[in-house]
């Protein structure tokens, strides 16, 4: 049994959790950390000689071996799916492209239908394939972390620890499930982006290219003209649309070949006409290193289109099939409507259990928006009627404030506003935020500030409705930010924009108050020049305290100090963890406790 904790707490000291992004939350943070802090109690218990251990089989090895059985397991299934989906797709379609044009037409239709259904199987099994391992990879955080803790609770409250180790880790629990809870608040919401965001690129999985992204690559054949012939030879194609370069990578590369990378500056793009070549997909290309016209064949007539639209060839530019919901503007009728949904809430949902969570129906929902936004007389819709019911009204205005054309914080500072809710200098981020705040048009600063001040008001009543600025934060980020372009990589940042959404409900009072002296955002600080102003959670590096004689009078000397901080820098009533009556031996590499 020592043997076992002693190895166990070993593993945990080493272990290191793989993030998804370039910055951790302050939640992720502290559970990055959490491991460490295991690992230092479990070898105090360990010294202590007062252990038994129970329900380990229940509360640890079970759900890790499940998680590692469904998740990890459910994985390698799909890679073996996807590589054999790919390598179906790609054989066919190599012999597909050696078709030539003067095949009957029926012939051709029937190829085309072959290779558009195995290209369908091949995007849907990559596209689930890259789905589950973000999904692994961000669910272990708390998959994981959890049934850990669970393991650790089970062992101090079942086996007679002493009071002050029970004392110091149940204050340190409470916390780390407030950041795990929140973490896994950030999951969900990120996760249903991801599922719509996976929903339409099934829907549409031949626009391959980004909206708003110039720049395209893949895969293009080039006709290749020898002294005994001519031959198709394979190259991995990168364009760049404001340099006008294209560089070409031979695929196939033959040993003893001189060819190689060639980096080319575009001229022209023009279509090739089908009864012009024995070749389909094909369009010539001319450059100023090379004297007269490259032909290059695509991988299909919609991969084409995208290519000679990057280049600005003479073919039609093709849009996304993806259609997108009604948009709304933030105007007079829009801001009466607003004031309407916050003055109803307020009246008569201020404390129902969920307010804001709670979806209401979508027939409903789309009924009211119908009724406020009728042209013929728009905002004639009384919302304190018990016509409408507060879920109704709630999922209305989240609707409403999604669908803007460009959302309140609007697209120009949303790369800002995520920079400074990553930095790890929280005067600088409350202080960044500040400012491009006051950077944000009137009338989308005015919007914001009627939003977040109804939204403090929504949190001061949080003991009835169960709604924090954290919860909050989750609700509001990806309604009142979004990303210009639809990416995996800015569906990661939506943890961010729930930072700043908290952020400006804990200090609305400070940002609202008037501009920052400097209405310029400070420099962002090298990172760790000085320490962070809130640490990640610890419990094992305390100073020395004297054991109280009762239990009582102890929980009254420290009921004073039962105020802690969110992370976030917000008010929140959760005990600070007591101090230890001696230090465990430092890390090996760490510095001096203090």
């Amino acid at each position: 049994y020592s043997s076992a904790v002693q190895k166990f707490s070993q593993t945990l000291q080493s272990f290191q959790f793989d993030f998804i992004g370039d910055t951790l939350t302050d939640d992720e943070i502290n559970i990055a950390e959490s491991f460490k802090e295991f690992a230092e109690l479990l070898h105090e218990v360990e010294l202590e000689r007062s252990m038994m251990v129970q329900n380990a089989s229940d509360l640890l090895i079970k759900p890790l071996e499940n998680f590692r059985k469904e998740q990890i397991g459910f994985t390698k299934e799909r890679k073996k799916k996807f590589e054999k989906d790919g390598e179906k797709f790609y054989s066919m379609l190599d012999r597909h492209l050696h078709l030539s044009s003067k095949k009957k037409e029926s012939q051709l239709q029937e190829a085309d239908l072959q290779v558009d259904k195995e290209r369908h199987n091949f995007f849907e099994s990559s596209l689930e394939y890259v789905y589950q391992i973000q999904e692994v990879q961000e669910s272990k955080k708390f998959s994981i972390v959890e049934p850990v803790l669970a393991f650790l609770h089970s062992l101090f409250t079942y086996n007679n620890l002493t009071v002050e180790l029970t004392q110091d880790f149940l204050p340190y629990k409470q916390q780390l499930q407030l950041s795990l809870q929140n973490t896994r608040n950030h999951f969900s919401s990120t996760r249903e982006e991801l599922e719509d965001l996976k929903k339409r690129m099934k829907e549409a999985p031949l626009t391959c290219k980004l909206p708003g992204q110039p720049t395209i690559e893949g895969y293009l054949y080039t006709q290749e003209k020898w002294a005994l012939g001519i031959s198709w030879v394979k190259y991995y194609c990168q364009y760049e649309k404001e340099a006008k370069t294209l560089r070409m990578t031979p695929t196939d590369q033959k040993p003893g070949a001189k060819q190689g990378t060639l980096d080319l500056t575009l001229k022209s793009c023009v279509r090739r006409k089908t009864d012009s070549i024995d070749k389909r997909f094909c369009f010539d290309i001319e450059t100023n290193e090379r004297s007269g016209t490259i032909t290059l064949q695509a991988l299909s007539e919609a991969n084409r289109r995208l290519w000679m639209e990057a280049m600005d060839g003479k073919e039609p530019i093709y849009h996304s099939p993806i259609t997108k919901q009604e948009e709304m503007e933030l105007n007079e009728v829009g801001f009466k409507f607003v004031r309407k949904c916050i003055n109803a809430v307020e009246t008569k949902g201020i404390t129902t259990e969920g307010v804001y969570r709670t979806v209401g129906s979508n027939i409903q929902v789309q009924k009211l928006l119908n009724a406020f936004f009728d042209p013929k007389c728009p905002g004639d819709v009384d919302l304190q009627s018990g016509d409408w019911d507060i879920k109704t009204i709630t999922s209305s205005l989240k609707f409403y404030l999604r669908n803007l054309s460009e959302p309140v914080m609007t697209y120009k500072l949303h790369k800002e506003l995520v920079l400074a809710a990553k930095s790890e200098n929280l005067d600088y981020r409350l202080g960044a935020i500040h400012a491009l705040v006051y950077k944000l048009p009137d009338k989308n600063r005015e919007m914001l500030e009627l939003l977040i001040q109804h939204l403090v008001n929504v949190c001061e009543h949080s003991r009835e409705n169960l709604m924090s600025p954290s919860n909050m934060g989750v609700i509001f980020g990806p309604t009142l930010m979004r990303a210009q372009e639809d990416t995996v990589a800015a569906m990661m940042n939506i943890k961010f924009q729930n930072i700043v959404v908290e952020i400006l409900i804990e200090h609305f009072g400070k940002i609202y108050s008037g501009p920052p002296e400097d209405t310029t955002a400070p420099p962002v600080p090298p990172p760790r020049v000085a320490a962070r102003r809130h640490k990640p959670i610890t419990i094992s590096k305390r100073p020395l305290r004297e054991r109280p004689v009762f239990f009582d009078a102890c929980v009254e000397e420290s009921g004073a100090e039962r105020l802690g901080q969110t992370p976030n820098g917000g008010g929140l009533e959760a005990p600070r963890p007591l101090h230890r009556s001696r230090l465990p031996a430092p890390r090996p590499g760490g510095d001096e406790p203090g």
